[in-house]
């Protein structure tokens, strides 16, 4: 078994139907904020590696909540500060995107090895604040995401 990460990964913005979006501080780099996010393991299907990952960073089930998957994929150059994390050669990763909405904001258990703190905050502020370009570009689409019900 590699100790390489799969250049295959789930985003999930998670969010509320005010609108409002979960983001988490990195402990490898403060300051940089995310949504929820992680490479596939073994042959998971996606799907499988967004419930994970939602559980392993924020000790929420997402199977209690509505989660989504937006099929979108963004291919994109892996940063510097983390290609050693992927098999040797590995240039870029492709991320797929998923939503997972709550009824209201939520308390939630961070993994102290992957996250400082956590913070919702209203889309636009978020994507505002958040370092990947495509985590900016999912949260952008939210309006038109809502899932009503």
């Amino acid at each position: 078994m590699s100790n390489y990460k799969q250049p295959i990964s789930a985003l999930i913005v998670i969010y509320t139907p005010a609108l409002d979006v979960l983001l988490l501080e990195r402990a490898d780099f403060p300051g940089y904020w995310q949504s929820v996010t992680g490479s596939r393991d073994g042959n998971e299907s996606l799907r499988e590696t967004a419930i994970r990952e939602v559980a392993e960073e924020t000790g929420l089930d997402a199977l209690r909540y509505v989660l989504t998957d937006w099929e979108v994929q963004n291919v994109y150059e892996i940063y510097p500060q983390w290609v050693h994390r992927y098999p040797p050669g590995t240039t870029h990763n492709t991320e797929h995107v998923f939503g997972l909405q709550l009824p209201q904001q939520a308390a939630v258990q961070l993994s102290p090895r992957e996250h400082l703190r956590y913070q919702w905050l209203p889309w636009k502020e978020a994507a505002n604040i958040v370092f990947s370009p495509s985590n900016r570009a999912a949260i952008l689409q939210l309006p038109e995401r809502i899932q009503h019900g």
